[in-house]
């Protein structure tokens, strides 16, 4: 009689087919590289067939490999259906969100605030991670919960298995010292810039909105702390693009100027769809809601 597969290594499995090698996965789930490996061989004797074979100094999958990797993904994603309908209607547990900087920065504590008050028996994990990292890490399981952002033109990539809830726009508009004599976006090509790290999809946007202006920024300073940016702008060393929550939560005197066509960022949460009638994660994102609409 064929055993069954057991549904931790058939997880391991599936991680593997996400993060790519088993040094990746055994540090995102806190296990040595060792016994990732023996968990996996253990998983082929159980299926029967050859999962990984070696590509180098590291390990890819079979044929097989995918078919049961996908597999394990269904399984998952069953298991995560059937935990939410038996825990529909207790408000109480952990959820693990990655945060998007800006809305750390703007709405994280009226959120946890709300929370707090409508659901004591909740607790939530938070992590600051860029959009990419974040939208990730929930496919992968490493997250409940993504708060993201994209722009305009630059749509995030649609990620399979996750459920998109807007939470709403946010203008972009050129910011710069009060005293600044800088009065359009044209005028600003002269200027010092502050931008996020190449790569990141606010720093490509932000780049050919300049390019439309007529000039390549002169990028001086790379950062993703916003505080940072923020002081750089108001001090006058920098001039910068930024979205009307992160100003309105922020200190540092700046003043706004509207760019052409006036872009707005669009914000919203991510989550795994097998995951979206949990009561915690249905409870965090109505805070979300609730958060954003006071801001």
């Amino acid at each position: 009689m064929a055993t069954g597969w057991s549904t931790h290594r058939l997880q391991l499995l599936r991680e593997l087919q996400l993060r790519g090698t088993i040094t990746a996965v055994a540090t995102a789930l806190s296990y040595a590289p060792s016994t990732v490996s023996q968990q996996l061989g253990q998983l082929e004797r159980e299926v029967g067939a050859a999962l990984l074979e070696a590509e180098g100094r590291r390990v890819r999958l079979t044929a097989a490999g995918v078919i049961v990797a996908e597999h394990a993904a269904a399984v998952l994603a069953l298991e995560e259906r059937a935990r939410a309908r038996l825990d529909a209607g207790a408000v109480v547990g952990r959820a693990r969100v990655a945060v998007l900087p800006t809305v750390a920065h703007a709405m994280l504590a009226r959120t946890l605030d709300a929370l707090a008050e409508a659901h004591p028996g909740i607790r939530v994990d938070v992590v600051v991670l860029p959009p990419e990292e974040g939208l990730f890490e929930v496919e992968a399981r490493g997250f409940d919960l993504a708060i993201a952002e994209q722009y305009p033109g630059f749509t995030r990539e649609l990620r399979p298995g996750l459920d998109r809830v807007v939470l709403g726009s946010d203008p972009i508009r050129l910011a710069v010292a009060p005293g600044s004599p800088v009065r359009s976006l044209a005028d600003a090509r002269d200027q010092p810039w502050v931008m996020e790290p190449a790569g990141t999809a606010v720093r490509a946007w932000t780049v050919e909105r300049c390019r439309e202006a007529g000039f390549e920024p002169d990028i001086r300073f790379t950062t993703e702390d916003l505080v940072a940016q923020a002081r750089l702008i108001s001090s006058g060393h920098a001039v910068g693009l930024l979205p009307d929550q992160l100003r309105a939560g922020e200190d540092a005197p700046m003043r706004a100027i509207a760019l052409p066509g006036a872009p707005v960022r669009e914000i919203f949460t991510a989550a795994r769809e097998a995951a979206v009638d949990a009561p915690v994660i249905v409870a965090v994102r109505e805070a979300l809601r609730a958060a954003f609409d006071a801001g």
